[in-house]
């Protein structure tokens, strides 16, 4: 079921949300209780099989937590290693079959002539995010982290429909005490207000901007993919358009799962603030999927030592984290490159802040134009990278950066030949710049000026609703970028219109469309 659909926005947003509060009124447990059985028939919506798949991951996590407990408060450090170990292992070859069985089993036909198949996997829906939360909440009871073991808010935890799909990420301690909370079970005009204003922006984001803009990226990567050589401009504008399409869908989905919890009176992490207006690549993934940024540093590269074993090895876990990083979001290795471009990008930026620091030259925000150009620098590398990230091959993303850098020519109108015929460049032709599935090429720049306008001059939605503290931490994540007042909602009338419009904008492009999935899901 998806956020953006009819049957979840008539039928399953307000039969939860209505016996919810109905029930809480009545009884924590039993309110808490009905929102995990509504979570569970959310996710089984889409296939029921895979319901018992989630319910036996929950139950075998939470019997290793309470055995990982014991084990802490006997003071067993041993034992617990090994207990931890166990449930890691088992966890993550849960994941490893549904996820890379097929891609494990493919490379070795490729290098042995073996013939190995598997048939009938389907990966379940959100099977990553599930299983990466539990994890986090098995190493933080090893630490001691844990101290509420209570079965039905375990329950709700991991399977809480707002972030189940897509993320966040959640930490057991950021969740469990919000379920415990009396005041999460009575409703307030507040949380609805903040709730609908957060889950309406998000929609719009989703199915007006990242759907519209979509159309001017399939038809590149599937050029692409066919072999059809692109011209440097057709590239440009396919990855460009995929780049916003997949900001947008991800932003949408982040702001309407924080708008969906803030309706149950609880707050969701920050998952997303800006990213596109990081003036680094450190800076992009303390914006970009936060909790997942959050879960690698704190489980994988911190574990891996970190930088504690100095800068050689810290720029081996940098790009070990990044490469994993890459492999969790798919099992292909267009995946793995693009986690190893970003994991280069993370090892290039710190070394050039050692070298800095070697000649006395303090960190900090650069400022006025330097600052826009590495925040463009940043984006174009991004950029580059998202297109192994989009393709659904290695080779049709080589195709793709070959005409991004005029290496299958440089294509203009045939009106410029007689003005620019004397630019010396080989490739250079005059016979159209647009001429697969772009022949409304204006409408595509009309499209990426207005997303870049909207992604580098205007507030994000968590500025928008800075004051109502929309997410947990929300006082606490700032970055450098606008500040002006005027835009932050209030209760107000003009604020309710045009919220209403966005509204009332995203239904209309659902009724006249056909709903797609969010990106992430695929994860």
């Amino acid at each position: 079921m998806l956020f953006n659909s009819f049957e979840f926005l008539l039928g399953f947003l307000p039969i939860t949300f209505a016996l919810f509060y109905l029930l809480g009124s009545l009884s924590r447990k039993i309110a808490a209780a009905w929102l995990a059985v509504a979570s569970f028939f959310f996710y089984g919506w889409w296939d029921p099989r895979y319901v018992l798949l989630l319910a036996a991951s929950i139950l075998v996590n939470f019997t290793f937590g309470l055995a990982l407990a014991r084990l802490v408060a006997a003071g067993s450090v041993r034992a617990r290693g090994q207990l931890l170990f166990g449930a890691v292992a088992a966890n993550i070859l849960l994941l490893g079959y549904f996820k890379y069985a097929g891609f494990i089993l493919v490379n070795i036909d490729a290098l042995t002539g073996a013939r190995f198949v598997i048939e009938g996997i389907v990966l379940p829906l959100g099977i990553s995010f599930f299983t990466f939360t539990q994890i986090a909440f098995l190493v933080d009871t090893s630490r001691g982290y844990v101290r509420e073991f209570n079965f039905v808010h375990y329950v709700l935890f991991v399977t809480y429909f707002p972030h189940l799909i897509a993320g966040p990420v959640l930490h057991h301690k950021e969740m469990m005490p919000q379920f415990e909370q009396a005041s999460t079970y009575r409703l307030k005009a507040e949380d609805v207000a903040v709730g609908l204003t957060a889950f309406t922006i998000g929609l719009f984001k989703k199915v007006v901007l990242a759907d519209g803009v979509a159309a001017y990226a399939t038809p590149v990567f599937s050029a692409a993919e066919s072999g059809i050589p692109l011209t440097l401009f057709e590239a440009w504008c396919g990855v460009l358009a995929y780049s916003f399409q997949i900001y947008f869908d991800f932003s949408g989905y982040s702001d309407m799962a924080v708008g969906l919890s803030r309706l149950f009176g609880v707050r969701l992490p920050i998952n997303f603030y800006s990213p596109y207006q990081a003036s680094n690549v450190t800076e992009f993934w303390r914006r970009w999927h936060m909790t997942l940024s959050r879960f690698l540093r704190d489980y994988l590269y911190v574990g891996l030592g970190g930088n504690r074993k100095g800068a050689k090895r810290r720029y081996i876990n940098l790009m070990v984290t990044m490469l994993l990083g890459g492999l969790w979001h798919g099992a292909s290795w267009a995946f793995v490159i693009w986690g190893g471009l970003h994991g280069l990008y993370l090892v290039v930026h710190h070394g050039w802040q050692a070298w800095r620091a070697k000649r006395g030259h303090a960190p900090g925000q650069l400022q006025g134009w330097r600052n826009v150009g590495a925040i463009g620098l940043t984006f174009v590398a991004v950029t580059v990278a998202w297109v192994f990230f989009r393709a659904q091959t290695t080779s049709g993303a080589f195709e793709i950066l070959l005409s991004m850098f005029g290496f299958r020519g440089v294509s203009l109108p045939s009106g410029l030949a007689a003005v620019a015929a004397w630019v010396p460049f080989p490739g250079l032709h005059f016979d159209g710049m647009f001429n697969h599935g772009l022949a409304q090429w204006s409408d595509g720049m009309l499209w990426l000026a207005a997303l870049a306008a909207i992604v580098w001059l205007t507030p994000n939605t968590q500025q928008i609703l800075d004051r109502f503290e929309p997410s947990l931490d929300s006082q606490a994540v700032r970055f450098g970028g606008l500040h002006w007042r005027w835009y932050q909602w209030q209760p107000r009338w003009i604020h309710a219109v045009y919220i209403a419009v966005l509204g009332l904008t995203a239904a209309a492009f659902m009724l006249i469309g056909t709903n797609s999935e969010f990106l992430y899901f695929q994860f």
